[in-house]
């Protein structure tokens, strides 16, 4: 596997990475030992970055891949987040943004214990409480990395001002936000400044939240628990015009002899060496389709003829639902 650094002075991570949310939740029904068989199959495919989180399946996602890294420990640069807490009452819809340092001090240690480790190696604010000033929350994390408990912080769908102010409290390793060809945000203020600072950018949901790989056309096509329900881009209205758009990936990626997911991560992977994909799954077929991304080439006329075929401004919908959107950027 090709390896690309995160940060200036982070780790060398495979160049596609595993995210690991849905073994837990969100995409309908999970199988626990289908999850462990396609964590160790990417471990033996050599994909070091493992994403996890400590609200994903409320703790349950970061005891899996603690599970998973068990006496492979240096294999694996692991990242978790904290700032979303959940609540027991309402798992589905009782979340509470918490980026307070007390929250973090908190955090930090319970996700130690749910990972059987005694340090994670990239430690994300998974999202930002406007009414904490980043630079108190950005200092209880770099406290952590004093304390020997983290080795590296990252931040998740901050603002390019958010960024900047993090940063010259403590070096930020890795920004952390949703990129692919459908949401592409990101290439406007965020990107330009992680670059500017030496900042690695993680790209999660890489394939559009499966939307790319083409095998969702209709709403029917997804479980009726999978949150992407939710999702405008998802419901009918906008999906209809967005499936045309996938229609022509098909095309130009059969031309490049590879799948549309293939083609999808490919594009990612060439808008620089300091992009990291980190796409999810589930299934070790499917991990395999994606790791096998790494090493497609495409031309620069395929290249133009991709981000042609998925122009930034025709993509209908929003990306999360008002709620979920109300946390981003800030």
């Amino acid at each position: 596997m090709r390896q690309r650094r995160i940060g200036t002075e982070g780790p060398w991570v495979s160049a596609i990475g595993l995210g690991c949310m849905g073994m837990s939740e969100f995409y309908g029904p999970t199988d626990e030992a289908q999850s462990l068989r396609t964590l160790e199959a990417g471990l033996d495919l050599g994909v070091t970055l493992l994403d996890t989180a400590d609200m994903y399946g409320k703790g349950h996602n970061e005891r899996l891949v603690g599970q998973a890294v068990a006496g492979r420990r240096d294999q694996v640069v692991l990242a978790t987040k904290f700032g979303i807490r959940r609540d027991d009452r309402d798992p589905r819809q009782g979340r509470q943004v918490d980026s307070s340092p007390e929250y973090c001090r908190q955090a930090i240690d319970a996700s130690l214990r749910r990972l059987g480790v005694d340090h994670v190696d990239l430690y994300y604010l998974h999202r930002r409480s406007p009414d904490v000033p980043i630079e108190e929350t950005v200092g209880a994390m770099a406290e952590l990395v004093q304390a020997g408990k983290v080795r590296h912080l990252g931040l998740s769908e901050v603002s390019a001002r958010t960024l900047r102010s993090a940063h010259a409290v403590h070096p930020i390793a890795a920004v952390q936000t949703e990129y692919s060809l459908w949401t592409r945000e990101v290439e406007q203020d965020v990107l330009p400044a992680a670059r500017e600072l030496g900042v690695a950018l993680v790209a999660y949901s890489p394939i559009g939240r499966g939307f790319l790989t083409g095998a969702i056309t209709r709403p029917e096509d997804l479980d009726p628990s999978d949150f992407r329900h939710s999702h405008p881009r998802f419901q009918q209205q906008h999906l209809a015009r967005n499936v045309r758009m996938v229609e022509r990936l098909r095309e130009i990626a059969r031309d490049a002899g590879c799948t549309p997911v293939q083609l999808a991560l490919a594009w990612l992977l060439s808008r620089g060496e300091d992009v990291v994909p980190i796409p999810g799954t589930r299934r070790e077929t499917c991990l395999r389709e994606n790791v096998a991304a790494a090493d497609v080439e495409l031309t620069d006329d395929q290249l133009a003829a991709v981000a042609a075929a998925v122009p930034p401004d025709a993509v209908s919908g929003e990306r999360y639902d008002p709620a979920g959107m109300a946390t981003v950027g800030h």
